[in-house]
């Protein structure tokens, strides 16, 4: 198979730019990818930042000026890893220039900032524009997802999606742009990991109706660069409680979302339950896939079951990797980049694929329908 060659450029060359640029070192690991990436230039404000991407021979252009990649016009891709609130500038200028786009989350420092993007997605149709969120590309994810969507549970009684960190328990932790709302957002941990707990939920059309928060702030003050306390004053935790819709009957979705979760690290859960049948996922146990459903039992009449499934490796685009064998982060990176250039070739057909804009955009809505809620004591609908 003959894959067209796509260029691509990185701006932010922190933690989630060096490992897109490690991902796309990986690609030859895909089987028949219609499409072949090479990473061609990066840029960071912080020209140290570049020194990290020397080792990667296919990059000939390393900025500090964001500006000077969008006027190559060799490039074709533009994966954005920035602070929240230089997203609206930096992704508003990246569709103009008419590059592709892959967004990091939560695509806005808030709603205004959201719909300001997708106004320009939606004015420029050259740039296919897609946002990041690696999570639900987990097989076992998958094969939850799939499960879901066979009507196997039947009437849907409740769901839970959670993304789950412990990353903020030391309290002496130097404050960072993520524990601001100034950099971060004022939905704090929702703006930060939220789209990981929503990807699914909109994908399978669970679009709430009206939320009711519980939002935390446990640590309000972090010492800064010389060791002074200053105010922290993000939202580590939040849980959302919401009423979605499945084949026209209301049913409770819970998402959660917390820095500040003793016992976790970077742990995502996805259950379903109905009346015939359940799912549950968590990258804890990444292999496994817990199957409920009710079924004959000789000699027993009818019971609830568990049965245990282990996943294996494959996911949304095949690979060389024997189905046997274990599946990571880093895997769920290079099957979210397959994805989106998949679709962006117009080749992915019914796989499972990356946020759109509308879903994105969709996020703030219901992260400000949580907060209020939070504040006022009261369920709330989300803004549209």
């Amino acid at each position: 198979m003959s894959a067209a060659t796509v260029n691509i450029a990185i701006i932010g060359a922190g933690l989630m730019g060096r490992e897109i640029a490690a991902a796309i070192q990986r690609w030859p690991a895909l089987i028949d990818h219609p499409v072949r990436p090479r990473l061609t230039a990066v840029c960071d404000i912080n020209p140290a930042a570049l020194a990290w991407f020397d080792e990667i021979d296919t990059v000939t252009t390393k900025v500090t000026d964001y500006h000077e990649l969008l006027a190559d016009p060799t490039i074709d891709v533009v994966y954005v890893a920035v602070r929240h609130d230089l997203h609206e500038r930096i992704y508003i200028d990246v569709i103009e220039a008419g590059k592709s786009l892959l967004a990091e989350k939560p695509f806005g420092i808030d709603q205004s900032a959201a719909q300001a993007i997708l106004a320009a997605v939606e004015a420029n149709p050259q740039s296919f524009v897609r946002c990041s969120s690696e999570m639900p590309f987990f097989p076992g994810a998958q094969m939850a997802i799939n499960y879901v969507r066979s009507g196997a549970l039947g009437t849907i009684v409740e769901a839970r999606n959670s993304f789950l960190h412990a990353s903020d328990v030391d309290v002496t932790k130097p404050i960072g742009w993520k524990r601001q709302n100034k950099f971060c957002g004022e939905a704090g941990v929702l703006n930060d990991l939220g789209l990981h707990t929503w990807h699914v939920p909109l994908r399978l059309s669970w679009a709430p109706d009206i939320v009711y928060g519980v939002l935390q702030n446990i640590v309000t003050q972090r010492p800064d660069q010389d060791g002074a306390l200053v105010d922290c004053d993000t939202w580590d935790n939040a849980v959302l409680h919401s009423w979605a819709t499945h084949d026209g009957v209301r049913f409770p979705l819970t998402t959660e979302t917390k820095r500040i979760d003793p016992g976790q690290k970077n742990t995502w859960v996805f259950e379903a339950f109905g009346l015939d049948g359940g799912v549950r996922f968590s990258t804890k146990n990444p292999k496994a896939v817990e199957i409920f459903a009710v079924t004959d039992v000789p000699g027993a009449g009818r019971e609830q079951v568990w049965q245990h499934i282990d996943s294996g490796s494959q996911s949304v685009w095949p690979t060389v990797t024997g189905p046997n064998f274990e599946f990571g982060f880093s895997d769920s990176i290079l099957q979210m980049w397959a994805a989106f250039l998949a679709e962006r070739a117009g080749q992915l057909g019914d796989r499972f694929g990356c946020v759109t804009p509308q879903e994105a955009a969709a996020t703030h809505g219901i992260f400000r329908a949580g907060i209020e809620s939070n504040d006022t004591g009261t369920a709330t609908a989300p803004l549209r």
